[in-house]
């Protein structure tokens, strides 16, 4: 039996008013099965990172709920919210978010630290080990890679043990070399961890290594696909959606998405 990690029911998240009003998200219902790697995609503004951060519990949708691991998010104040997005939600993003002055072991316990909690000294290990980068436990930032940095803010993301990963355009200040090995690691966590991860990109190569693509246009998913994911099946897709005329009214500017 299928379970679901995330649940997204009637998502709405509206920016603004009057002639400044946008809908950012216009009714998304979705779901995130467990131990899936789901690539969400869609031009600028079509709603996929507005969606990535409702989902996420960093924004609160304007209508509609997200479910995380069974907790619905709208029956929790901001503590409670804080709590969950800290014990059961992993971040990745495109700035590596890393502290300077720490090193890599440093950063990957921060999130413990954070939470008053001292984590063993094995798993933290374990968490770099599991990023290919335990000998690189004493290094800092500066004296990292791009692509090793952003596997020590994986290996951080995963010191919770969390429900989920969202990953928001993981690989977008990386090389295509590194980009290969962040991808890959996303890939391994799912298939030898049973890991559940969602990832925005706009890069087809890169949702070519997910179970399952989500296009977004206009605050809605206007396709899905899943099976025999190629970077060309991607992009054929991308194309033939942007052949289609759009079914709402231009929208004003407004934040990014």
């Amino acid at each position: 039996m299928t379970t679901h990690t995330v649940t997204l029911t009637g998502l709405r998240a509206v920016y603004g008013t009057g002639t400044r009003r946008v809908t950012a998200l216009d009714g998304v219902t979705t779901d995130f099965a467990s131990g899936t790697f789901t690539a969400v995609m869609g031009p600028s503004g079509s709603g996929k990172s507005t969606l990535l951060h409702c989902a996420a519990g960093l924004d609160r949708p304007t209508e509609g709920t997200v479910t995380i691991d069974g907790t619905p998010l709208d029956d929790l104040g901001e503590d409670e919210l804080t709590r969950l997005r800290r014990d059961r939600i992993g971040f990745v993003f495109q700035a590596f978010n890393l502290v300077s002055t720490l090193t890599a072991a440093q950063n990957v316990e921060l999130p413990l630290r954070l939470a008053g909690r001292r984590p063993p000294a094995r798993d933290v290990s374990a968490a770099l080990d599991a990023v290919g980068l335990a000998d690189r436990a004493g290094h800092r930032p500066s004296e990292l890679s791009g692509g090793e940095q952003q596997r020590v803010a994986v290996a951080r993301a995963l010191i919770t043990r969390p429900a989920v990963v969202f990953a928001d355009e993981p690989t977008g200040a990386l090389d295509s070399a590194a980009s290969r090995q962040v991808l890959r690691l996303l890939r391994s966590l799912v298939d030898d961890h049973g890991q559940t991860v969602v990832m925005v990109t706009h890069d087809p190569a890169a949702a070519a290594y997910a179970d399952r693509v989500l296009l977004l246009a206009d605050g809605r998913i206007v396709d899905e696909f899943d099976g025999g994911i190629t970077a060309a099946v991607v992009a054929a897709r991308i194309a033939e959606r942007e052949a289609v005329p759009s079914q709402h009214a231009a929208t004003p500017a407004g934040p990014s998405c």
